[in-house]
């Protein structure tokens, strides 16, 4: 019986050179990765400050306006609220507005029976605050010496007065009806006497007298007409201004000569 030979199969070699591949193309990555990196080096310096200038300008702008606007091909333009850092002089502002509201609502408490008979308003103004008193709880008719009663109400509007360091004005008012006596000629000298004598009880109460300022104004501001019984007992007042504002200091104006 006839044997046949078996037939032996090739022996296969092995790749060895495969590696070449994989180098190959880990050697085309690197070169395009430096061709970018040339290519990103080699941007027009001037394009480059002028495109830096402009998204300043434009995000400085945006900052002031509060706002930035943000345009997408294809969709509508978008607003979008941008913080702005806090400006310190506005920060003192708000400080000192709190401080005066502070001291507002003091005094309304100190007053505050006389401010339920309304003998006396505490007002808020964009100077600061106003303590407006009738004449009737300070003073007697035609006369500048304040009522006993009226002195405590006074020093307690001091007390709280004394613990800051705003300017004080204060001013006396009178109505329209002539006085004539020896130590008033007229509504000027009342109503000065009038605020002269509340300033001097500040200072004795611990306000400091550079700070306060006296100041008549006789008929001349009235707040009612003078035409009732009414709106003269309101004209008839003494007002005190607490400022919130620092007295500024003068420029002397010289001439060209």
């Amino acid at each position: 019986m006839a044997r046949h030979a078996r037939r032996k199969k090739p022996e296969e070699h092995e790749n060895l050179e495969r590696w070449l591949v994989s180098y190959a193309d880990f050697i085309t990555l690197l070169f395009a990765f430096f061709v970018v990196m040339y290519a990103l080096s080699s941007i027009n310096e001037g394009k480059y400050r002028v495109l830096s200038d402009s998204l300043s300008n434009a995000f400085r702008s945006a900052a002031s306006a509060g706002h930035l606007m943000i345009v997408t091909p294809g969709a509508p333009p978008l607003s979008v609220p941008v913080a702005r850092p806090p400006d310190k002089g506005e920060d003192a502002l708000a400080r000192q507005r709190a401080r005066m509201r502070n001291m507002a609502r003091e005094i309304t408490q100190a007053l505050a029976p006389l401010v339920r008979e309304g003998k006396v308003r505490v007002l808020e103004t964009s100077r600061g605050v106003m303590v407006e008193i009738n004449d009737s709880i300070l003073f007697a008719p035609g006369q500048a010496a304040l009522a006993p009663l009226s002195a405590d109400a006074l020093t307690a509007v001091a007390q709280v007065v004394a613990e800051t360091e705003f300017p004080v004005t204060i001013e006396g008012h009178t109505d329209n009806v002539p006085i004539s006596t020896p130590q008033f000629p007229s509504n000027w000298e009342l109503s000065a006497v009038r605020a002269t004598t509340v300033l001097r009880l500040f200072a004795t109460a611990g306000v400091q007298p550079d700070r306060l300022t006296a100041i008549g104004y006789g008929e001349q501001r009235p707040v009612e007409g003078n035409d009732s019984v009414e709106g003269r007992a309101r004209n008839r007042r003494v007002t005190i201004l607490i400022d919130s504002t620092a007295p500024e200091t003068p420029t002397e104006v010289r001439s060209d000569g």
